[in-house]
């Protein structure tokens, strides 16, 4: 057996799972999408995302998503750099370290926040003690922001992380042989360099994090309503497949012209870096 068709057998179980497991469910989605209770076909299923409360809802989702990437940004980069900097030489571990919290349940990691953040949790006695005034976060925007971020931080880091750890000691030393400072070092070559792993992270927390429902369920209380619940509402509640299946074509549309742009700034900024 040559390498082409030890290639070909070992990829058909990948090519099997991604056809029962994505493209069969998503065809089944969308026949759903565009069609009635009647089984006619129709395009009002789509057309419900301009309903005033869908659009809020969307546009909700959109800058709670927002909020919570850049925000992971700004964490994860400074603690990648210092990890990178640290010379640890078992990087294993590092990624260990990161992946281990996300081996606890999902639903025990956010209930432990709504421990915390309630207004006789955690964080209030602790305020309480040192004569401080409480907060009141939980069932609002900023609770379901920090539990989005708590969970997907480290899909920020680990890309970056990875990134820069790619980066050769040799390019750094050379930079700073030809009189270039930390910050002119950091701009013009450690930062261009770890593009692609800050590229991923976006992707990877700002697609999760526009889809998601479950932290604004626990975190939000039904008050922060994002385009997840109430596709949730209309699978769950309402039983309405058809309206729920427009809604999630027309949320994978919207994530997907999302990636486009990303990947789009990335060529374009890749194209002036050559230039």
């Amino acid at each position: 057996m040559n390498n082409k068709m030890r290639t070909s057998f070992l990829a058909w179980p990948y090519a099997l799972w991604v056809l029962i497991c994505t493209i069969f469910p998503l065809f089944y989605i969308l026949g759903y999408a565009i069609t009635n209770d009647a089984g006619k076909l129709t395009f009002a299923n789509l057309i419900v995302i301009a309903d005033p409360v869908h659009l809020k809802s969307l546009w909700l989702s959109v800058q709670v998503a927002f909020i919570t990437t850049v925000i992971c940004l700004v964490m994860a980069y400074p603690v990648a750099l210092i990890l990178h900097n640290l010379k640890i030489r078992n990087k294993s571990f590092i990624v260990f370290l990161f992946i281990l919290p996300m081996w606890m349940n999902f639903m025990l990691r956010i209930l432990a926040w709504q421990n915390i953040l309630s207004n006789n949790g955690i964080l209030n006695n602790i305020l309480s003690a040192v004569g401080l005034p409480t907060v009141h976060i939980l069932y609002t925007k900023y609770a379901v922001i920090l539990g989005m971020v708590y969970d997907f931080l480290p899909y920020m880091i680990l890309p970056i992380y990875n990134a820069l750890s790619k980066i050769s000691d040799d390019v750094i030393e050379a930079a700073s042989d030809l009189g270039a400072n930390w910050w002119t070092t950091f701009t013009k070559v450690t930062l261009p360099l770890s593009k692609d792993g800050i590229i991923s992270g976006i992707i990877m927390v700002f697609v999760p994090s526009l889809s998601s429902f479950v932290v604004s369920n626990l975190l939000g209380g039904g008050k922060v309503l994002l385009i997840g619940n109430v596709i949730e509402q209309e699978f769950t509640s309402a039983r309405d497949w058809n309206t729920g299946s427009g809604l999630s074509i027309i949320l994978m549309v919207f994530v997907l012209l999302s990636m486009g742009i990303m990947n789009k700034v990335d060529d374009s900024e890749n194209g002036g870096m050559l230039l």
